[in-house]
């Protein structure tokens, strides 16, 4: 199964950082089209938002694992156009979680 945990400031909820680990196992490996969905949409966010911001996010990436965080500091129209395409990917795994709930779980969770 794929887990995606979106961690939220508690305050502003806003997206901090989120992790997708696992993997779906909906079919064999490189025609998983779970993975391959969940695959697009993060990896894709953080192209996007780096792309389209200018802002590097400090992420780490290895075999079923995607882990993110939000650099501090950065001015507010970024940190918006930034927040904006992360609840965007939360729309689209939340699509999919709907479609496939067997193979992936989304979980959001609230940070000091």
């Amino acid at each position: 199964m794929i887990r995606v945990n979106i961690e939220r400031n508690r305050d502003s909820g806003t997206i901090e950082a989120f992790a997708v680990t696992g993997h779906a196992f909906y079919g064999k490996p490189g025609h998983d089209i779970v993975c391959a969905g969940v695959s697009a949409v993060t990896i894709g966010t953080v192209n996007a938002v780096e792309r389209l911001t200018g802002v590097e996010l400090p992420s780490e990436m290895a075999e079923g694992l995607l882990k993110v965080r939000i650099p501090d500091g950065i001015d507010e129209s970024r940190s918006k156009d930034i927040q904006l395409l992360l609840e965007s990917m939360v729309v689209m795994l939340q699509s999919i979680e709907d479609a496939y709930g067997r193979y992936i779980a989304l979980k959001q969770t609230a940070t000091t």
